[in-house]
């Protein structure tokens, strides 16, 4: 094999490894680490992310509630106020 012919095979290689890399949606991250980024995946993932923080915040706020009617000691007339506000969020 001459080594002209040599290059251009192995040019065309690599050629066609980078095609398939990128129509499989391959690329590197910063750390150099070769990642999957699918274009629908993506979307997919991405709403799913958004919703489970929405979830996250909403649980978030009705533990600090729940504190408050834990440790306030003012009455039932305050813990009655706060339960219902909780099943008016649902």
């Amino acid at each position: 094999m001459n080594p002209f012919e040599m290059v251009f095979a192995i040019i065309v290689i690599v050629t066609i490894g980078s095609v398939l890399k990128a129509r499989y949606g391959i690329h590197k991250d910063k750390d150099g680490n070769e990642v999957y980024r699918g274009g629908a995946a993506d979307s997919v993932s991405a709403a799913e992310n958004a919703r489970l923080k929405d979830e996250i915040r909403a649980l978030k706020e009705r533990v600090q509630v729940l504190e408050r009617v834990v440790t306030d000691t003012e009455g039932s007339v305050r813990l009655d106020r706060e339960i219902e506000s909780l099943r008016d969020k649902n």
